[in-house]
């Protein structure tokens, strides 16, 4: 259990632990580890970036502006960052749901289902304008 608001390279060690690929690339055993991690500028480190290295992980991750010896860099990698707005932007639409962010729903069935009527919701009302 950490505080509420630690820097995000200290929690980094706990991220990468959960990682986990449930599928098997062909027949055999299941991946442990992605290909490539993309993360925000809150885990820009150096050390960061050679730890995912090390592991045989693609670390995409856009440098701070103080970061000048950004390692692991390279700008054609790094447009698969730009995609990430849109899980964002997502879950962003979702927290407009209170009942979602507030978790009213003690059955798991139920919140689910909730889950699933928002994003139809929003899907509608990107249909409709």
């Amino acid at each position: 259990m950490d505080s509420a608001s630690p820097a995000e390279t200290k929690l980094f060690p706990a991220v990468l632990k959960t990682l986990r690929v449930g599928r098997a690339h062909r027949s055999g055993r299941p991946r442990q580890r992605p290909e490539r991690l993309v993360a925000d500028k809150g885990y820009d480190s150096n050390a960061i970036r050679e730890s995912l290295s090390r592991r045989g992980i693609e670390p995409i991750i856009p440098a701070r502006c103080n970061n000048r010896k950004a390692t692991h860099q390279d700008g054609r990698r790094l447009r698969r960052y730009r995609h990430r707005w849109i899980v964002e932007r997502t879950n962003a639409w979702i927290q407009n749901f209170r009942r979602l962010v507030v978790r009213y729903e003690r059955s798991v069935d139920n919140f689910t289902a909730l889950v699933h009527m928002a994003c139809a919701l929003i899907c509608l009302r990107r249909v409709l304008g």
